[in-house]
C-alpha cells in the first residue's frame, strides 16, 4: 500500500465498501462463552470478545473493534482519525510500517500516528489533537507466553485557531507485539480490554 493509500485508510477514504458487514474473515461468531464471539488474528492470535462488538476490515491490517456508538460507521468519515466512534484499533505489518508521523515505520518510543498533519480530536471533530506526553510504559501479557510493550500516552484536545487546550484529557493505549507484529491502538479506555489481551490464545 502506498503512502496515499494509507493516507486514505487514515481519514477514512478508504474501504468503505467492506464497511457494511463485520468483516467475516477477521471475527467468528461461534464462541462457546455465552455473549462472546472470537476474534481470530493473524500469527494464531484469537481474543474472546463481547459479540456486540463488531468487527471491521478496513484495509489490509487494519481492523477497527467497534464497541459502542460510532456515528462515522459505513460513512466516508470511518478510519483512524475520525471523531466520535467508540473503538481500537488492531494493526498488522503494513499499518506498523507507516505508524509514525510522516508514515516511519512504528516503535513504541512514539504514538501511534500514521500522518503527516494535525488530526481531529479523537471525541470531538471541532477540535484538533494536542500534544501527546508519555504516561505509562511497561511489559503486558498478552496469552500466555507473549509479551507486548505497553504505552499509554496522554494529551488534550487543543482549538484550531488558539491551540489552547479546550478538552477533557484522553489516552491512547498501545500494545506492541513486535515478533508477531500486531499492534493495538485504543484511544477509548474500553472497558475490559486489557482483561481480554490477558486471556488471549496462540495456537
Amino acid at each position: 500500500m502506498d503512502k496515499r493509500a494509507i493516507a486514505m485508510v487514515a481519514a477514512g477514504l478508504a474501504g468503505v465498501a467492506a464497511l457494511s458487514l463485520p468483516s467475516a474473515a477477521s471475527a467468528s461468531a461461534q464462541g462457546t462463552a455465552q455473549g462472546t464471539k472470537e476474534l481470530r488474528l493473524r500469527a494464531g492470535l484469537t481474543l474472546r470478545i463481547p459479540t456486540a462488538w463488531k468487527v471491521y476490515k478496513v484495509d489490509k491490517d487494519w481492523t477497527r473493534v467497534v464497541t459502542g456508538a460510532c456515528p462515522t460507521a459505513g460513512t466516508s468519515r470511518f478510519g483512524f482519525r475520525d471523531s466520535g466512534c467508540r473503538s481500537f484499533w488492531v494493526m498488522g505489518p503494513e499499518a506498523i510500517k507507516v505508524g509514525h508521523e510522516h508514515f516511519d515505520a512504528y516503535t513504541p518510543d512514539e504514538p501511534f500516528y500514521p500522518a503527516s498533519d494535525v488530526g481531529p480530536c479523537p471525541y470531538d471533530k471541532k477540535l484538533w489533537l494536542g500534544q501527546m506526553t508519555l504516561a505509562d510504559k511497561g511489559l503486558a501479557q498478552v496469552g500466555r507466553g507473549h509479551k507486548a510493550h505497553y504505552r499509554a500516552w496522554s494529551a488534550r484536545c487543543v482549538s484550531p485557531t488558539s491551540h489552547k487546550n479546550k478538552g477533557r484529557r484522553f489516552t491512547q493505549r498501545e500494545w506492541f507485539l513486535p515478533t508477531s507484529k500486531i499492534l493495538f491502538v485504543d484511544q477509548w479506555k474500553t472497558p475490559g480490554l486489557p482483561a481480554i489481551l490477558r486471556k488471549a490464545t496462540w495456537s
